[in-house]
């Protein structure tokens, strides 16, 4: 009995399904808000240099006048941010004054903040403005670093301990983390502690798409999938409204963190994959979990009729030669799984580098942040349903391959673009954009679908690596444009549109039903086969083994 047939006599895709994937998803909603939270809270007002201490004329510094004695201006006509005169130049109060040479310092007595867009944020409270300005951008490196160091942690323990503990853990490390970051003082906490939360972003994400992949049916699979993408959107969405609400950043911050204490609750309830637990010999939980979603689904009667002796005989002929892996040295064990991880490790890197690349020439609008928060996430909407449809009628391979390649050609042609022609760059850069959103989700799941169930967290912690690593490299990619203003978009659009290629390589996945083991990946691959066929042909090979009848997919 192959398991996707146990799911389907137990209900298919069911109420237990559509309950547990919502459940799941709601918690990724939350997770895009953590992401892009620094487009608020770390939020730029327009400010200006407090004046000096010792002048006692005008203590007003908001006054026009005082402001326009003290500041020297800049070359659009609005005052410096980071410098200001040594003593007031009265002169300039004067109709069509002018001072030349005039001495100028820095900042020596603080800033005044325009604060009535953003009431506080953490360059108000701590001063990350002028020459401490990078560290508003380490603040965010540290975040993306945590992400990073997440993906290779939750990966590994995901196969070693399930994938229920580490998504359980994430949320109360997310939210006693978020917490703790709106209520400690110091700059120095509030980096570790977004470091901490950037760890969560990976178990999170990273548990929640396996579950959800592992408890739904093959027919099932691609919607849930794509599902994902528009929590990830939702959020965005969600993220605009919250920020517009809750100005201060220390009270959002701890709005988009307190909800994961709820998800933390109610995670408990959360069956562990079944997959997992009878891939690790646990055939009695499983065989819990697997009547528990019956009687659900309303297939009560069916679950019962379950017993250990047939979950043994499925354990016999699915798992006859698993191990359990022990490395990331398991990615590259075979030829078949070698052949996979490379080609991804490619997809992933090239997708996040051109993604969060593209993403930061977009920040350019020039309107309100909370109004391109929702462009940024209103975006992926029509991109994903072309990705949803796709993907369900045409195929996983083809759809990654063709957005980004896409992607990478919009890229490149806005080079060609007449700067003078805005609105058509803009156009250009936010399709693809959309591309690549959509071709991130999409390779989510593929990449879930072309892993064995034994592997299948290492292989999705260690491709999330690699996204990470190309998320932190794209602000060093668009650094170049320091000495020609072409390297960042061809370097942008040629990682994309290689990454397509490479797409082209891999096996499709539409409708098959998951691998469970390498040895099944490596028969499939050395006898010829492709598709259900070559599952079908080792499912029959196992059990005649055990001189059992193989059932066939009928899906």
């Amino acid at each position: 009995m192959a398991f996707t047939d146990l799911l389907d006599a137990l209900g298919g895709v069911g109420r237990f399904q559509l309950v547990y994937t919502a459940l799941l998803l709601l918690p990724c909603c939350l997770l895009a808000c953590h992401n892009f939270l620094q487009n608020f809270t770390a939020a730029v007002p327009r400010h200006h240099c407090q004046s000096p201490t010792n002048h006692t004329v005008a203590t007003d510094n908001g006054s026009g006048a005082w402001l326009r004695a003290t500041v020297p201006l800049d070359r659009l006509g609005a005052p410096e941010p980071c410098r200001r005169f040594t003593e007031p130049q009265w002169a300039l109060l004067s109709p069509n004054a002018s001072v030349h040479g005039a001495a100028t310092e820095g900042c020596r007595d603080g800033w005044v903040y325009d604060r009535s867009i953003f009431p506080s944020t953490i360059v108000t409270e701590w001063d990350l403005v002028c020459e401490a300005r990078t560290l508003r951008d380490l603040a965010q490196s540290i975040y993306m670093t945590g992400v990073l160091v997440g993906a290779a942690v939750f990966g590994s323990l995901a196969d070693r301990l399930g994938r229920k503990a580490p998504l359980v853990w994430s949320y109360l490390q997310l939210a006693v983390s978020g917490a703790a970051t709106a209520y400690f003082g110091s700059f120095g906490a509030y980096c570790v502690f977004r470091f901490l939360m950037g760890m969560t972003f990976s178990g999170i994400i990273l548990n929640s798409l396996s579950l959800v992949v592992e408890w739904m049916p093959t027919r099932g699979r691609t919607v849930a999938g794509v599902l994902l993408g528009y929590a990830f959107t939702l959020g965005q969405l969600i993220l605009a409204g919250v920020a517009y609400l809750i100005r201060p950043w220390r009270w959002l911050q701890f709005a988009v963190s307190a909800p994961f204490l709820i998800f933390f609750l109610y995670s408990w309830w959360l069956p562990e994959s079944s997959r997992w637990l009878l891939l690790h010999g646990k055939s009695q939980l499983a065989l819990q979990n697997l009547r528990k979603v019956a009687a659900m689904n309303g297939r009560q009667e069916e679950g019962e009729r379950l017993t250990e002796e047939v979950v043994s005989a499925y354990i016999q002929s699915e798992f006859a030669s698993v191990r359990t892996s022990s490395s990331v040295l398991d990615l590259f064990r075979t030829p078949a799984i070698r052949k996979v991880t490379c080609c991804l490790m490619v997809v992933w890197f090239s997708n996040s580098l051109a993604y969060y690349g593209l993403a930061m020439d977009l920040q350019k609008f020039g309107l309100s942040v909370y109004l391109v928060q929702v462009l940024f996430g209103m975006i992926d909407v029509p991109a994903m349903l072309v990705a949803t449809t796709t993907m369900i009628h045409v195929g996983r391979r083809a759809t990654v391959a063709s957005f980004l390649i896409l992607a990478g050609l919009m890229v490149i042609g806005n080079m060609f673009v007449p700067e003078d022609m805005q609105m058509l760059r803009t156009a250009q850069a936010a399709l693809g954009k959309g591309c690549l959103a959509s071709s991130f989700i999409c390779v989510y799941l593929f990449t879930g679908e072309l892993y064995p169930t034994e592997i299948r967290q290492m292989g999705m912690g260690f491709a999330s690596v690699n996204a990470r690593l190309g998320g932190l490299a794209a602000p060093l990619v668009t650094m170049l444009g320091e000495f020609s203003a072409v390297l960042p978009p061809m370097g942008f659009g040629a990682t994309s549109i290689l990454a397509g290629l490479a797409v082209c390589s891999l096996a499709e996945t539409r409708n098959l039903p998951l691998l469970e083991t390498i040895e099944a990946m490596e028969r499939r691959v050395k006898g010829g086969l492709s598709g259900k066929d070559a599952e079908e042909k080792g499912e029959e090979i196992s059990l005649q083994q055990l001189g059992v009848s193989p059932l066939r997919e009928t899906i």
